[in-house]
């Protein structure tokens, strides 16, 4: 990874806030008038583009309903997130506003439903608003297909897993056999993956600390105080944050 990555703490979904929404062109104003790297994540629109968008579903984020990838570009970008006034962008026009001046996190959201293999559009969406840019950018997914597809379409960008502890309750309905997969972090090596962004409050796991012995960058989500960002920093590198500056 960049180095700039492990210099700035990185505001999680973008320095959000009163007025500025997460992941909104104003969350990322701010995290650059702070100089924080931003974390972000991804989903697609219903015309291919990659979205700078959490959810599957418009409700939350949003006073429209239904899920993101029935709405064109063109139509989510004239829907305002809820808390400010600009609707939600794209990931190239989060890429001109950014311009290289602090790392990029960027999360693929599964689009498979169970972490299988079902992915490529949102990939290759990714890799085409990424063509030709030149700041700090890393890409990861919890869905280790995605990771191998990142791997294929954007050699050169740094790549990862997010990964977690798996609590089976916490991710109902991801059947039990994955969750016990995917704990292990199995896919590390596979992938070519350099770095892990993993749960905060499992980051004392063996397999974990492992990896960090082998020479793997080890980010962590989501720490929201500066206790637990202290506790965060005895194993990890460099946190995700919210809800305080970090």
């Amino acid at each position: 990874m960049d180095p700039a990555f492990l210099r700035r703490p990185l505001a999680h979904r973008a320095l959000h806030g009163p007025g500025a929404p997460e992941n909104s062109r104003a969350a990322i104003r701010a995290a650059l008038r702070h100089g924080y790297g931003i974390e972000m994540d991804l989903q697609p629109s219903l015309d291919g583009v990659a979205m700078v968008f959490h959810d599957e579903s418009l409700g939350r984020l949003t006073p429209a309903a239904g899920p993101i990838a029935a709405r064109t570009a063109r139509e989510l970008g004239r829907i305002p997130l809820k808390g400010g006034d600009e609707g939600i962008p794209t990931l190239a026009d989060v890429l001109a506003l950014v311009a290289g001046r602090v790392p990029l996190l960027i999360e693929v959201k599964d689009q498979d439903g169970a972490m299988g293999s079902r992915v490529g559009p949102l990939e290759e969406a990714a890799a085409r608003a990424l063509h030709g840019y030149d700041g700090p950018v890393a890409l990861m997914s919890f869905n280790p297909h995605s990771v191998a597809a990142l791997r294929d379409l954007l050699p050169g960008v740094p790549r990862g897993l997010v990964t977690s502890a798996y609590d089976e309750d916490d991710w109902a309905p991801l059947p039990a056999a994955t969750c016990a997969r995917l704990r292990a972090i199995p896919d590390y090596e596979p992938t070519g993956s350099s770095f892990v962004s993993h749960e905060a409050a499992d980051l004392a796991r063996p397999r974990v600390l492992e990896l960090k012995a082998q020479g793997a960058t080890v980010l962590c989500w989501t720490v929201r105080s500066p206790e637990a960002e202290a506790e965060s920093r005895r194993i990890a590198d460099n946190v995700t944050f919210e809800g305080y500056l970090a």
